[in-house]
């Protein structure tokens, strides 16, 4: 008798956790669906075939025989089967149901040949419930899909709208005020169909923000430069600074230094869950050193810097 691996049918790993098995199952089934693959006998057997792997790997009680059996399957090979010394009747089918055990329905019609002689042998009569009549299979969901769309920093500061075609389908999204870079919108509903009634896949859209060149958004918060003359950073003043949404007037203290961080408070992002909050921004002056400078003036400058 062949030895099925039930792992390398769903392409997992034996570490695998049940939601890990259960997203890998619905995959495959969705993909070799007899709806999908109408006329096609090797797409009806691979369909059969993750079926009965997800049967004995998405039943918990099932999985740790399974995997108990395996370890021990090279023993009891070489034992020949049920005879020798290996004790065959603890993994065999004795055709006695486990109280409260309940069989996998979704796609099996029940019919002979349908199930492996792997799986007759040891899990054929393990846990109760009836299999489906030929041709009846419960509804399943149907594929979730992922989509993404880049925004302009501006555009996620004041919200936006997107048209989306997929799969012949537009789809106008509204974006509200905030969202950030990274963030996945999802759809109900909006994925492939489902099968024999089962709901709709969902749509994942992924949102990428694209660098600007001036603000650099951490958070809600703004980072920026702003050129300040040396004049005003001697003597101080204010000075225009164009922020994200408006320009406002900053002060600048007398003897200010380059590279000293100014904050301006409620200046930054909208917060995505409550758009009337903000963020802050906080600005970095850059002394900016004159150019083209008169004889008259550079003299000037000579006597102070002698002082």
């Amino acid at each position: 008798m062949e030895y099925k691996d039930y792992y390398k049918v769903l392409g997992i790993d034996k570490k695998a956790s049940q939601d890990d098995i259960k997203k890998a199952y619905r995959k495959l089934a969705v993909k070799y669906h007899p709806d999908k693959n109408q006329g096609n006998k090797q797409a009806e057997e691979k369909f059969k075939e993750i079926n009965e792997a997800y049967d004995v790997l998405g039943d918990v009680a099932k999985r740790k025989k399974y995997d108990e059996l395996g370890s021990q399957w090279q023993q009891y090979q070489n034992q020949g089967g049920a005879d020798g010394g290996f004790d065959y009747s603890q993994w065999a089918n004795t055709g006695k149901r486990p109280h409260g055990g309940q069989f996998r329905t979704d796609f099996f019609d029940g019919n002979e040949g349908e199930f492996s002689d792997f799986f007759e042998t040891f899990f054929g009569g393990f846990g109760g419930g009836q299999r489906s009549k030929r041709g009846r299979t419960n509804p399943l969901k149907g594929q979730d899909l992922e989509s993404h769309t880049e925004l302009t920093l501006e555009e996620a500061f004041n919200g936006t709208e997107r048209q989306l075609n997929l799969r012949g389908q537009k789809l106008r999204i509204k974006l509200k005020p905030g969202i950030g870079d990274g963030q996945v919108l999802r759809m109900r509903g909006k994925g492939d169909d489902g099968y024999n009634g089962g709901a709709n896949g969902d749509l994942f859209i992924r949102i990428q923000v694209l660098p600007h060149p001036r603000f650099e958004r951490r958070g809600n918060d703004l980072y920026f430069e702003q050129a300040l003359d040396v004049y005003t950073a001697i003597l101080g003043g204010k000075i225009a600074v164009n922020a994200i949404d408006k320009t406002v007037q900053m002060n600048i203290p007398e003897g200010t230094d380059s590279d000293k961080v100014f904050r301006l408070k409620g200046m930054g992002m909208p917060d995505y869950e409550n758009p009337k909050q903000r963020g802050d921004a906080y600005v970095k002056v850059v002394i900016t050193v004159p150019k083209n400078l008169t004889e008259e003036e550079k003299a000037t400058i000579r006597k102070l810097a002698k002082k």
